[in-house]
């Protein structure tokens, strides 16, 4: 082989790596990333929710344990002193309920990045273990949504109805019976109940007033219990992805029922807009869009009924992460155009919700 052809193949076989380095896996909008640059920016954004979701979920463990702390002090006190005011179980009762509010406020905080947590495990790392490696762009959309504009996952009833059936129904179950067993049993017991409900008194209030709250009281937590029990948009907890429905994420639910049903299973659809454009350069416009944000555009004529001159007017469909590069790609073709950007009720069609699903 000569000097020359072995310098040739030397060059061509040193050229093969670069080019397989410079070979992006992951392609969307027209962004081409690198697999070492995508997967390092996964891997760290994955790492970061995974630590602020075990703070919260150390926050959701201190809050029942004050819950358990102070029903174990109060009974305690209760039962040591046959003097003891069977009130004191009534204010732990309270007190066990703000913590229970707490404690599902914090649940929403925890299950905001459990959610992008999951996005990642189910559309990104599961997708790295089935060749071929394609991460879906609606996953990424959902991802960029929730980073951009973050929204609770779950609603309050979820929370509270969950929080209330893991943990704190066994303390409700705890006080009501130490409460009744309190008011029956001491200073000495009852001799019927008649005896029975006039004890249940608490100052001034009778104690059949006290005696028909506690009841109502318990009874609402059941309901509300019960109510919650198909609620599965939990994302942390051990669920089929993001729910019963096989897929559908979220802040993606098409449930528009209303009534009661409603106030338990709020839906959430993700934000889409919609861009009206008024420029003239309408076709350098048009060609920036569908080439930077990958969005089909319409145009329609109009006229400027201050100055009177013919004007192009385009309509594009986005969603609300799109907002940003729009106007920059606008800006750069006509810096003069205007631009309206509207919220939508419902976007269907290629690259939104399927038409034979609205």
């Amino acid at each position: 082989m000569t000097t020359e052809g072995a310098k040739a193949k030397k060059r061509t076989f040193s050229k093969k790596p670069e080019q397989e380095e410079q070979e992006p896996v992951w392609t969307y909008r027209g962004y081409r990333l690198k697999a070492s640059e995508f997967v390092t920016a996964m891997v760290h954004l994955f790492r970061a929710e995974v630590q602020r979701a075990n703070v919260w979920r150390q926050r959701l463990d201190t809050t029942t344990n004050w819950a358990v702390v102070s029903t174990g002090a109060v009974l305690s006190l209760a039962f040591s002193q046959t003097d003891s005011h069977h009130g004191v179980i009534i204010l732990n009762m309270l007190l066990v309920t703000w913590f229970l509010i707490t404690e599902a406020r914090r649940y929403r905080y925890y299950e905001l990045w459990s959610y992008r947590i999951r996005l990642m495990e189910t559309d990104f790392y599961a997708a790295m273990l089935v060749p071929p490696f394609h991460p879906s762009p609606e996953w990424a959309e959902s991802l960029a949504e929730n980073l951009l504009s973050p929204s609770f996952p779950i609603s309050n009833w979820e929370a509270f109805g969950r929080r209330l059936r893991r943990n704190y129904f066994f303390i409700y179950l705890i006080v009501g019976v130490s409460w009744l067993a309190k008011n029956w049993l001491f200073p000495t017991p009852s001799t019927g109940m008649d005896e029975f409900i006039v004890r249940a008194a608490i100052g001034l209030i009778p104690g059949q007033v006290v005696l028909v709250v506690v009841a109502i009281f318990y009874s609402i937590l059941t309901l509300i219990a019960i109510a919650t029990v198909g609620m599965n948009k939990a994302t942390g907890e051990i669920l089929p992805r993001f729910g019963e429905d096989g897929g559908q994420d979220a802040h993606e639910s098409h449930d528009a029922t209303g009534g009661i049903r409603s106030v338990f299973f709020p839906h959430h659809r993700r934000k889409q807009m919609l861009a009206i454009i008024i420029t003239d350069q309408a076709k350098p416009v048009a060609d920036r869009i569908m080439t930077d944000l990958r969005r089909g555009v319409t145009a329609m004529s109009g006229t400027g009924m201050y100055t009177g001159s013919d004007r192009s007017i385009l309509i594009c469909a986005i969603t609300v992460t799109e907002v940003h590069n729009l106007k920059v790609s606008v800006a750069k073709e006509d810096p003069t155009a205007f631009v309206i950007v509207s919220p939508t009720h419902e976007v269907l069609g290629r690259g939104f919700n399927p038409l034979s699903e609205g």
